[in-house]
């Protein structure tokens, strides 16, 4: 067994290899705190064919029995992976992906298994060192290493790798992960905060990560495992010049000023003219022209950008396409708008609901209920093709990115008492739906009359760097750049700062130099679309449709909540029938009361009734009673809900009473006083005469 040990920023880590999961490539164990992490990394035999592609498979495993918890509901195990976990799967794939040698098609699985956790602070950062580090002593291709810190921003102070009690205080919730030498991805979420502040932090969080390197470094150097040798395969030169031949120029002149389907129309019958120019007979040769070609095309749009500064649709390096807005397109929904830029449209749909309508998730065994959520639908349609409706781990990263977008904007419950839920469907794409979906959102929180603190606007940005590294950054970018460039870089906010931001690279790393100018760029890009979106609507409405549920929050004594649910929830089943109102206990701790309805009328019902089935009786107080219960010595009289009283058959009449049916009926009302509540809470009762 081989051991490392570190400390970073005030933890101790520790990674060892050689003692278990000894049969996969690579596995190592990561302690820090009581959180510990089993990563294995294993790799195919031989490569997949016909693939252009790397297949790797990154699974983020969650264990209830490393937070001492049972799985909720009726199975008892671990099943399908939670959304906390599928997104983490996400971050951990990103930052590894482009460390890979170029044309590497076999099968790579890391899985990271949490085995313990410890609850005071975040294990992602440590999933992704923990990955990294399995590579690293395996046998598989693997150029770097990579790190990864979390970064937060606390009472102006930048706070590296946090504890959840700070992260409770910042206003930065920022994973970086990249190389020693540059930034391979970033994750973040912040209160509008300013370019430069961002910039800081992302500086901070790669400064960070350097230490959980130089670990696997000193790992792999004791391990000493020679890495498999994957031959690249041999390219047919004289082909490949053929074929550039016949291209010539075409590719260049013809990416100036067209749609997406005038391009995609285009690029396919080039290949078409290139299959039938240089497919033999035998067809034996048809994977080698495909892959020729498909490499020519890439070099030529790429030079064609860096070099000429053309972009496939004749737009400016920094020019944003053309935007339309609709607000209210759908009547029966609390709100709705359609967000088009270029190609690209998202349909936001917005619903108001009461507290029930929380939406429940486990994170590390601990049950989480969001008020605010967003949802991205991303149907095949929508890039003019057939397909399987599903939602994967791009739907569930995009939501959650346009929900940390939003986020910050949103008011608190206290401020407005809906759970609020977003829609993004996109209808069509052309790169950055996204941050369309950011926009839609914001667009459809604003016509609704959700009292946000200011609208909310996304752009992606590009990139592509030659060899020698000359660079363009792009603006906006369409979904050729983005499958042919470098990186993918998207940043949300208003006009006060950012609140989310996500980079993906795929070459080795990004410099600190283009993370700035991009930044810069990004800010021009994003100002101009809230100049779009404030022109159709620049504060939210004042109030909110009539469709929506009304919504009223009260607060009553905690140890009168059991009184208020009543038995297998009795009472509040009752007041519900009777007032035709849905109440809700948010906290039953702290005795607040959701109560929601139609109109406000029906909410008045049922506080009515809660307040009289809460309040205690009071000696000397008057009350409008109803009769329940006759007995041979006095009369059963119903004060408040659920709280009855004695009247005693001398204090029903002035005169002598010898029977009380003589006076009463089950039912009848009657005007009473209280007189006295003994020691035990009994009560009696006296009539009152007008």
């Amino acid at each position: 067994m081989e051991k490392v040990i570190g400390n970073i920023h005030g933890r101790e880590i520790t990674i060892e290899t050689g003692s278990i999961a000894r049969q996969a490539n690579g596995s190592v164990l990561l302690k820090c705190g009581e959180t510990v992490l089993l990563a294995t990394a294993t790799m195919s035999k031989e490569a997949r064919e016909g693939v252009d592609f790397f297949p790797l498979m990154v699974e983020f495993v969650e264990k209830y029995y490393a937070a001492g918890k049972f799985a909720g509901g009726y199975i008892k195990r671990e099943a399908r992976p939670s959304k906390n976990a599928t997104l983490i799967s996400r971050l951990i794939d990103r930052p590894l992906r482009p460390c890979f040698p170029d044309e590497f098609y076999n099968d790579v699985q890391v899985i990271i298994t949490l085995l313990s956790l410890d609850e005071t602070f975040s294990p992602e950062y440590l999933a992704i060192l923990a990955a990294s580090s399995a590579l690293a002593v395996s046998d598989i291709p693997f150029n770097k290493h990579v790190g990864a810190a979390l970064v937060g921003d606390v009472n102006g102070s930048l706070v590296v790798n946090p504890s959840h009690e700070d992260m409770a205080q910042s206003s930065l919730d920022m994973i970086v992960a990249g190389t020693s030498d540059a930034v391979l991805m970033i994750e973040s979420g912040s209160h509008e905060l300013s370019e430069e502040r961002i910039i800081d932090a992302i500086n901070t969080g790669h400064d960070a990560l350097k230490e959980g390197i130089r670990l696997q470094e000193e790992l792999a150097r004791k391990v000493n495992k020679a890495k498999a040798t994957i031959a690249a395969p041999e390219k047919n030169t004289a082909l490949l010049r053929d074929i550039e031949s016949f291209i010539g120029t075409r590719i260049p002149d013809n990416l100036k000023n067209g749609n997406k389907q005038q391009v995609d129309d285009f690029l396919a019958q080039l290949k078409d003219d290139v299959l039938s120019k240089f497919v033999n007979e035998d067809l034996d040769n048809e994977a080698e022209v495909v892959d020729l070609f498909g490499q020519l095309k890439k070099e030529q749009i790429r030079a064609s950008i860096i070099q000429q500064k053309v972009r496939p649709d004749g737009r400016k390096t920094d020019e944003i396409r053309d935007i339309s807005i609709e607000l209210d397109v759908l009547p029966a929904t609390h709100g709705s708008s359609v967000f088009t830029r270029g190609e690209t449209q998202s349909l936001g749909v917005l619903t108001l609901g009461t507290d029930g309508d929380e939406q429940n998730s486990d994170a590390f065994g601990e049950q989480v209920s969001e008020s605010f959520y967003f949802h991205y639908n991303f149907p095949p349609f929508s890039v003019g093709e057939c397909g399987f409706l599903r939602t994967g781990r791009r739907e569930l990263g995009h939501g959650q990115l346009a929900q940390r977008a939003l986020e910050p904007v949103i008011p608190s419950k206290e401020e407005f008492p809906y759970v609020i839920r977003l829609v993004s469907e996109i209808l069509e794409s052309n790169g950055s739906s996204s941050m369309a979906s950011v926009c839609s959102g914001s667009l459809s929180l604003m016509s609704s009359g959700v009292p946000t603190k200011g609208q909310v606007a996304g752009i992606a940005m590009g990139l592509l760097m030659d060899k020698t590294g000359e660079y363009t950054i792009l603006s906006d970018i369409q979904g050729l750049e983005d499958h042919y460039g470098d990186m993918d870089f998207k940043v949300a906010g208003t006009d006060k700062g950012i609140t989310a931001l996500q980079l993906d690279i795929k070459i080795e790393g990004l410099s600190k130099e283009i993370l700035i100018d991009a930044l810069a760029q990004a800010k021009d890009g994003r100002f101009h679309i809230l100049s779009k979106m404030n022109a159709v609507i620049d504060a939210p409405r004042s109030t909110v449709t009539d469709r929506a549920p009304k919504v009223e929050t009260i607060m009553i004594n905690p140890d009168k909540v059991g009184l208020l649910i009543g038995p297998g929830g009795k009472q509040i089943k009752k007041i519900e029938e009777e007032s035709k109102a849905v109440v809700y206990v948010v906290d039953g701790d702290k005795g607040e009361v959701s109560i929601s309805g139609k109109n406000t009328e029906i909410i008045n019902v049922a506080k009515q009734i809660i307040k009289d089935l809460v309040r205690d009786v009071e000696k000397g107080e008057v009350y409008d009673g109803k009769v329940v219960k006759i007995m041979n010595f006095g009369a059963f009289v119903e004060l408040l809900p659920g709280k009855e009283a004695l009247l005693h058959i001398s204090k029903i009449a002035e005169e002598r009473v010898n029977k009380v049916e003589d006076y009463f009926s089950v039912g009848d009302p009657v005007k009473v006083k209280v007189m006295e509540i003994d020691r035990q809470g009994r009560v009696n009762v006296a009539r009152i005469f007008d």
